[in-house]
């Protein structure tokens, strides 16, 4: 595979293949700008704590904090994987869906990995340092769970659950934003988020399991076996049931019910057509998480009309 090829878990007709200069696609493709949909499963989080702080405060979500998270979500989402490539690169040589990789196969040195990692994380730190003080502690405190997460394949069957509690921490960062305090909704908006990534990063590794299996990278897929699809709808159900919970403490309108079904909804469905013989399906029903975690938005979003269930009025935005 060149650096002018398509990597196999990004579509044929992404943007950096087809319109990118071909001296850039290498670093584009190491943050994996041409695989957007984990900027999405990145920044939803984010924007799901922005909304419930407005909804339960009575306004919509603030468009400056929402562009202030969908910049970071892209930085830190380049970084965290630049980072993650360059600790995992002997690894990603032996897996045939990642040996293509800038790094892995030799089109990015080390050295320049580092370096498009630490430019990624200086420009989303001036983006952190514009928030409050208690955002900006959640954010220093996310680097250990960034750092921490290409290590656990090599320690535990659940780099998975390590990979929710990192993603969906942007629920809690954006929540803190909005009001300068925490509380009960969002955490578990948070424990929903949890369960969530669980989820669709089980889908995920579904893709990789023999190779994984050969490389010695532990997965929830690969120690879940037959029982995945099983499994996953476990996680789904946790993470559609926290999300009503979050909802209830939130005291959201009746409008946030029919949507957060359809999120409920949406994950049962990447369950129930879970197959481990059918990879290119694990990646179809991974890549739809974007449209369920909108679901999701839309409708906390939703709740601020009807909020009003004796909830108590947030502190204003510092």
């Amino acid at each position: 595979m060149t650096a002018h090829e398509p990597l196999p878990d990004a579509k044929l007709d992404n943007w950096v293949d087809r319109f990118a200069p071909r001296r850039l696609r290498p670093w584009l493709k190491l943050g994996r700008f041409d695989r957007p949909t984990g900027i999405w499963l990145l920044m939803l989080p984010g924007w799901q704590g922005v909304a419930l702080a407005g909804a339960m405060a009575g306004h919509p979500p603030d468009p400056a904090l929402l562009l202030k998270i969908f910049l970071g979500a892209c930085l830190m989402r380049a970084a965290g994987c630049a980072y993650n490539d360059i600790v995992d690169r002997d690894m990603d040589a032996k897996v045939a869906r990642t040996a293509g990789r800038p790094l892995p196969s030799g089109q990015i040195t080390v050295l320049q990995g580092w370096i498009f990692t630490g430019l990624c994380a200086l420009l989303s730190l001036t983006i952190l340092l514009s928030l409050n003080g208690l955002a900006i502690g959640l954010g220093v405190g996310s680097l250990g769970l960034v750092a921490a997460y290409p290590f656990m394949k090599r320690i535990t069957w659940w780099p998975q659950a390590w990979l929710g509690l990192t993603f969906n921490w942007g629920s809690l960062l954006g929540f803190a934003a909005a009001t300068g305090t925490l509380g009960w909704p969002v955490a578990l908006l948070y424990a929903s988020g949890i369960f969530w990534t669980l989820g669709y990063d089980t889908i995920y590794a579904v893709q990789d399991l023999e190779d994984d299996a050969l490389a010695g990278i532990k997965s929830s897929a690969l120690r879940l076996g037959t029982s995945a699809p099983r499994a996953v709808l476990t996680f789904y159900i946790l993470a559609f049931v926290m999300a009503l919970a979050s909802g209830w403490m939130a005291r959201l309108g009746p409008l946030f019910l029919p949507l957060a079904a359809g999120f409920g909804l949406h994950l049962s469905r990447q369950a129930a057509g879970l197959k481990l013989e059918d990879p290119a399906g694990a990646l179809g029903a991974f890549k739809s998480n974007t449209l369920a975690g909108s679901l999701l938005l839309l409708a906390i979003m939703a709740g601020l009309w009807g909020h009003g269930w004796g909830a108590v009025a947030l502190p204003p935005s510092p």
